[in-house]
């Protein structure tokens, strides 16, 4: 079974692995991928070293812009199964989750470190489940709302993982200071806490003021960690926070604006046509992304 949209990719055949990896992984790191391993095992060209998954584990691979997925070899008895989400919806998730989860740099660093779990019954379970809730939405003939029902789906699939490595690491990835890191790892992190505890401030520079670097610096750091500049970081972080009011309530543009800080609606506007290409009102009336 191979069966895909422009965001998501399911499989259980080792076919649909080569196809999934050749034409997605080379054209853009930035995707995540969860492979189920069910039966024989596949060895990873990963983070400079192979590695191993077995029956009953479940490997967990998160963008990583210096580090793809290189050779691979599978068992003959090679079962599995794999979700790989793709850059639009994998993005919406990331700008959301460094609002909402206070570790969310440190789990991207330990993910990096150990992509490979064994999965408990009923941890197996919730992966099934998933999986065929992808697949009831991938067969189905085109509907309404696709987009929002695989990005939802999506989103919950990411929860219960950050929930699991929460039972895993117990608590260890609260104290930073256990987790020893390079002075760009370190300002990458806090650069991402004050734009969760910052979220109206939009220039760079005062980011970078903060941290006691220059802009230029704090932009080469992001994009080193992420592909993505500061000001682009801002700005997604932003366009994230905006889309959520004009499509899940009902108030008026110059209260949104006013709720995020911009100096007036007229500002606020044309930040938003600059941003997305489209008006706050035709933001607001569009269904996907």
């Amino acid at each position: 079974m191979i069966l895909f949209t422009d965001n998501i990719f399911l499989t259980d055949e080792q076919e649909g692995f080569r196809i999934c990896r050749e034409t997605r992984t080379k054209s853009s790191t930035h995707t995540m991928t969860a492979l189920l391993c069910e039966a024989g095992y596949i060895d990873l060209y990963y983070h400079g070293g192979m590695l191993r998954v077995n029956p009953g584990e479940l490997f967990v691979r998160i963008p990583d812009f210096n580090q793809p997925i290189g050779p691979y070899e599978m068992s003959p008895d090679f079962h599995f199964k794999q979700v790989t989400i793709n850059a639009p919806i994998y993005e919406q998730l990331m700008y959301e989750h460094i609002r909402i989860e206070p570790n969310w740099y440190a789990k991207q660093e330990y993910l990096k470190e150990h992509p490979i779990y064994k999965l408990s019954a009923k941890s197996k379970d919730f992966f099934y489940t998933y999986f065929h809730l992808f697949m009831l939405q991938l067969q189905e003939a085109e509907v309404a709302y696709r987009v929002q029902i695989l990005r939802n789906i999506a989103r919950a699939a990411v929860m219960e993982m950050l929930h699991h490595m929460d039972q895993l690491t117990l608590g260890e990835l609260s104290i930073p200071e256990r987790v020893e890191i390079n002075h760009s790892d370190y300002t990458f992190r806090e650069f991402t806490r004050l734009l969760q505890q910052n979220p109206h401030e939009r220039e760079v520079q005062w980011y970078a003021k903060q941290l006691g670097i220059s802009p230029k610096y704090l932009s080469e750091i992001c994009k080193v960690h992420s592909g993505k500049s500061a000001s682009q970081w801002i700005a997604d972080v932003t366009v994230t926070e905006l889309k959520h009011y004009l499509r899940n309530t009902t108030m008026p543009i110059r209260e949104v604006a006013k709720a995020m800080e911009f100096p007036n609606a007229s500002f606020f506007c044309q930040y938003t046509k600059k941003h997305t290409g489209l008006t706050p009102n035709h933001l607001r009336k569009q269904k996907d992304n």
